[in-house]
């Protein structure tokens, strides 16, 4: 049995797209015949994948969370992870050592000194990060780094097109996989449960449920989707924002911020969701929201607002549009006034709604699901060991 090391620099468990795509690797690969050790951070919800080992560096500083994007605690993490790393690499005799993100350089690192074959994983976009002049010199230099990682690896897997395409920018001969996200749960929504939640989200029978999931990092769009609150509300007074997602401490100042509007009655707030409970929530909404507003990654909210079958709005941008057209969801200039006229029109036609839903199940059943998941991540893995992949 060939024996893979994967690591992660991002919290394992946790409710974001690192983490979860990180979980399904682990369940492919065992699924694959593969066994799989896994480094990562000690912080993140306790979880077993059966036929993988989780490997935890240690946590002196008794760091209790690891934000999205560069920050000090990250960097403490990383370079315990390359000490562990090491380690690990002299101890076991691994096939393959797959770095995610900017573990990616540290996959290169140990590869070079244990000639070990490497893949470098990318997720995201540096520049989609970017706020600030520190935070903006400290992704130019992370996208240094990355091509690196592009340069010196034996694969490189992009999560999307957009991704893929800067991969192969880089002209670096280096060969791009791409292996799209899929949805950030196996489990389907459970009628009983779904019709459960309607009636507590519901303040009236009538009342249209629109959901947005995910962080309230920038260039998921935030901003923007409450920025055209009140004028959704202006147009239909039949209408329930839910959001999914966000700290304590961003949740509050939303609050504070709806409330000088009037209108604190018409969001409702739920925090974060497990994965698995999610699509019972998402099933229970009528309009689903991706008001992103930079970035070039897969939207990793879009599969699972597909595969529920519920009806989409989106902003028309890059991102958006590698998963999205006008058959799967309507797409509307990325400012208030026009996102907001898109949510409101669609609130008032059912039949669309419908229609938009059904379209995004079948893109789901016929493309973006685990089995083909798990084909692609094969291919990757024989093209690496073997020089076999298509």
């Amino acid at each position: 049995m060939k024996k893979i090391l994967i690591i992660s620099p991002q919290p394992f468990f946790q409710w974001r797209g690192s983490p979860i795509r990180v979980g399904f690797n682990l369940l492919a690969l065992t699924g694959l015949g593969y066994d799989v050790d896994l480094l990562t951070l000690p912080v993140g919800e306790k979880r077993e994948i059966e036929g993988a080992r989780i490997i935890r560096v240690a946590n002196p500083l008794g760091i209790k969370n690891v934000p999205i994007g560069p920050s000090v605690p990250k960097l403490f993490f990383d370079l315990l992870i390359l000490f562990k790393g090491m380690f690990l690499c002299f101890r076991n005799s691994y096939e393959v050592i797959h770095g995610i993100e900017e573990a990616g350089m540290i996959a290169v690192l140990l590869g070079r000194i244990f000639g070990t074959k490497v893949i470098f994983e990318k997720h995201s976009d540096p520049s989609s990060y970017k706020k600030g002049l520190l935070r903006n010199v400290i992704m130019g230099g992370y996208a240094m780094v990355e091509r690196l990682a592009v340069r010196f690896a034996d694969a490189v897997i992009g999560t999307g097109p957009g991704l893929v395409s800067q991969i192969n920018s880089m002209a670096t001969g280096t060969r791009a996989f791409h292996i799209f996200d899929i949805p950030s749960s196996l489990s389907e929504p459970e009628p009983g449960n779904v019709e459960q939640l309607r009636r507590q989200l519901q303040s009236r029978d009538d009342e249209v449920l629109v959901t947005f999931v995910g962080s309230f990092a920038v260039y998921q769009g935030v901003e923007l989707m409450f920025s055209s609150i009140p004028h959704v509300v202006r147009r239909c007074r039949e209408l329930r924002f839910i959001v999914i997602g966000g700290t304590d401490v961003e949740i509050q100042k939303k609050k504070e911020l709806l409330a000088e509007e009037g209108l604190e009655e018409r969001v409702t707030f739920l925090g974060k969701v497990a994965p698995d409970l999610l699509p019972d929530y998402l099933a229970a909404s009528d309009i689903l929201l991706s008001p992103r507003v930079s970035g070039v990654n897969t939207p990793l909210k879009i599969l699972d607002y597909m595969k529920v079958g519920r009806a989409i709005v989106a902003t028309d941008v890059e991102s958006n549009r590698l998963l999205l057209d006008e058959t799967t969801a309507v797409l509307a200039a990325p400012e208030p006034v026009a996102f907001a006229d898109a949510i409101a029109d669609l609130a008032m036609d059912a039949e669309k709604r419908e229609a938009l839903g059904r379209a995004g199940r079948h893109l789901y059943e016929t493309r973006y699901n685990f089995k083909e998941y798990s084909r692609r991540l094969d291919n990757c893995y024989s093209y690496v060991l073997d020089g076999a992949g298509g």
